[in-house]
């Protein structure tokens, strides 16, 4: 091997490596999974954002589920979730009712910052669905996912205005709608006879 060749392949490798820490240092900075769950622990909406084996997201389901019903109602809405995620991990959660809001996130977001984003989200399914309860967080998980997909979106916050949320996912209703009803147009239908 000449040495234009070994220094060419060293840069390779180099440049390979900087982008293997490049992608674990984007994975970790993000909300990992959003998880709406009942009181019983049966879960009504589960969203992770790093891959995640679907028997090792039940077994991280259970896991909180665990830890969040051992808790008294006086302790704090934070936790740090080392055992359960891995180092630096921390969840965040609130109960409404029957359901409990729960964001698995990293060291990078901020804890008060991702309670914020839950009450966002009730607040923001509460006017979609006007007085949101948990059969509506299971007949209508279309809509529900539509919702979260607006706020967060690969685990990177992008809308914390409840409004804007509810006007993009009416639009999308209405896009969804209305391609819907041109789906009703016989293809074979010629374009002439249409006028």
């Amino acid at each position: 091997m000449s040495c234009a060749q070994a220094s060419q392949a060293l840069n390779l490798k180099l440049v390979q490596e900087q982008a293997k820490a490049t992608r674990r240092a984007y994975v970790l900075d993000m909300i990992r999974a959003v998880i709406v769950m009942n009181d019983q622990g049966k879960p009504r909406l589960v969203k992770f954002y790093d891959y995640q084996a679907v028997e090792k997201q039940q077994e991280l389901i259970r896991r909180i589920y665990g830890v969040l019903c051992g808790r008294a109602e006086n302790m704090s809405n934070f936790i740090q979730a080392d055992s359960i995620f891995g180092p630096d991990a921390r969840v965040v959660y609130n109960r409404y009712a029957t359901l409990y809001f729960v964001i698995v996130f990293d060291r990078s977001e901020n804890e008060l910052a991702m309670l914020d984003l839950i009450e966002v989200f009730a607040e923001t399914l509460d006017n979609c669905f006007n007085n949101v309860c948990r059969l509506d967080m299971t007949f209508s998980f279309y809509k529900v996912h539509t919702i979260l997909d607006e706020i967060v979106l690969g685990g990177q916050v992008l809308e914390t205005n409840s409004y804007n949320v509810v006007m993009a996912v009416e639009e999308s209703s209405k896009l969804e709608k209305a391609s819907n009803a041109t789906l009703l147009i016989p293809k074979f239908y010629p374009v002439w006879q249409a006028r």
